[in-house]
């Protein structure tokens, strides 16, 4: 369980392609620092379990066919920032909301529209899970607790829009994203949960 807190921007530093998975490593000196075999981080949202430590600053995590297919981590290659989180501890401040680091679906960056001390950027919501989006609620946006700060639909379909200050732009990899980027996406879980209660009520 995460909260979606950026702790820190990682590198990809390599990646070995193993057929129906890969094997990446990836430099993060922080979240790396009391990680050991079999630790969660999150990387861009996406729950990764810790394979090997590598001098203290890098760790060694497998993912699977269907996690490669289902995130946008198939497009990561070596020298791609990712945003990293270990796990939640159950005695810390809970800064953001519960997050699975199980992604539903991917979206994209559809435009960036800047201000002052703020940025607001459009991405486009899957078919799947609009549903579970809602103005105020909370999304995760490749590993980033966001608010949503407003909803609607355009020739291309859904879409939704989160409202950064300028740590979000500065400590994440959405400050940076490009129109057209490809981003992970996990709604509310609890969205999730009420909606299969009231199908077998």
């Amino acid at each position: 369980m995460f909260t979606g807190i950026v702790e820190e921007l990682g590198e990809i530093v390599a990646k070995a392609e193993l057929g129906d998975a890969a094997r990446f490593t990836v430099r993060g000196p922080l979240v790396t620092s009391d990680a050991g075999h079999g630790d969660s981080i999150a990387v861009n949202g996406v729950c990764l379990t810790v394979v090997e430590v590598v001098d203290g600053s890098s760790f060694t995590a497998d993912v699977m066919k269907e996690t490669l297919d289902r995130s946008s981590l198939g497009a990561l290659h070596v020298g791609s920032t990712v945003n990293l989180e270990r796990a939640a501890a159950l005695n810390s401040r809970l800064g953001g909301h519960l997050v699975q680091g199980h992604v539903d679906g991917t979206g994209a960056v559809i435009s960036r529209s800047p201000s002052e001390h703020w940025e607001v950027v459009r991405i486009s919501l899957p078919d799947s899970i609009a549903r579970y989006v809602v103005e105020k609620g909370s999304i995760t946006v490749d590993g980033i607790s966001l608010t949503v700060s407003a909803l609607g639909i355009d020739e291309q379909g859904d879409y939704f829009e989160v409202s950064l200050i300028p740590t979000t732009l500065a400590l994440t990899t959405l400050g940076s994203a490009a129109v057209g980027t490809p981003v992970n996406l996990e709604v509310d879980v609890i969205a999730k949960y009420v909606e299969r209660l009231q199908a077998r009520g």
